[in-house]
């Protein structure tokens, strides 16, 4: 099964949850490869979390190999969790390079604002090509916009109040913009989708949100609907996530049993018991 084309989208285009079982039925089915230029802290975490959702992972995030490895890749995920001088030159070879093969590519603006150099990378990698998603928390995504951001890497604002600078956002770079928050928001500058699962865990266990900047980077390698890969991605973590809470004791064993409920998750259930407005 396939997203809708690109021909078929308009402002009234709903996304149903039965829409996003599809779409993790086509994940699961051709297992994309996604490259991951992403911070020390989450790196083993995101490939595990890849891995049990169905895509595979591959975490080339070096100067020399970076750019012609987007080439070939699925989806590309770019995030500022922990930038170097060599990974910030790795991940614009990666963009220019993902750019020319039409490899689509994803954003996370790991704290930006308060720290100057790695919101210019930021701006730097939009100004030269649109990302199918740009993920953040609320602080992040009003930073790109000329917003001060939060504090470190939490947000001091909701994503409610975050709307309407992504929606410009998104307009502005033809892009999608995800929300991280206890109801993430997600939309591609005039549809607008709410995804309500989600577990206070979630913000326990380091790492969740840049998996999911990859989670959506595998999805866009699979769907023509970047909105729908957001969501998709979205409601397969936060979905895994409540079900994962009701046999954890606490962050670590949440954490195992977060893969284990995401390589368990079927199409049907995640169909079932995603919560979209």
């Amino acid at each position: 099964m396939s997203a809708p084309s690109s021909t078929s989208r308009s402002s009234t285009f709903t996304i149903s949850p039965a829409d996003v079982g599809s779409a993790l039925a086509d994940l699961r089915e051709r297992a994309p490869l996604v490259q991951c230029i992403t911070n020390i802290v989450v790196a083993q975490w995101t490939a595990n979390l890849l891995l049990a959702a169905g895509a595979n992972p591959a975490m080339v995030d070096n100067a020399h190999e970076a750019g012609p490895f987007a080439a070939v890749a699925d989806g590309l995920l770019v995030n500022l969790g922990t930038p170097y001088d060599d990974t910030a030159t790795a991940m614009q070879r990666a963009v220019d390079s993902a750019t020319g093969a039409g490899t689509p590519w994803v954003l996370d603006p790991v704290a930006v604002g308060p720290l100057e150099w790695r919101t210019r990378i930021a701006l730097d990698l939009l100004t030269g090509s649109a990302p199918a998603i740009i993920r953040g928390n609320a602080s992040e995504i009003l930073a790109l916009v000329g917003g001060s951001g939060g504090k470190g890497v939490e947000s001091r604002h909701t994503p409610e109040a975050a709307l309407s600078a992504a929606r410009s956002l998104a307009r502005t770079h033809s892009t999608v913009v995800a929300i991280s928050g206890v109801v993430d928001h997600l939309t591609d500058g005039e549809r607008v989708v709410r995804v309500h699962n989600g577990e206070v865990l979630l913000t326990k266990v380091t790492g969740v949100g840049c998996a999911l900047g990859a989670l959506m980077a595998g999805f866009c390698g699979v769907l023509d609907d970047p909105l729908l890969a957001a969501v998709a991605a979205t409601g397969t973590l936060t979905v895994a996530a409540e079900a994962a809470a009701v046999v954890a004791h606490g962050p670590g064993s949440f954490a195992v049993a977060l893969l284990d409920e995401l390589a368990a998750l079927t199409p049907e259930d995640l169909a079932d018991r995603v919560r979209l407005s």
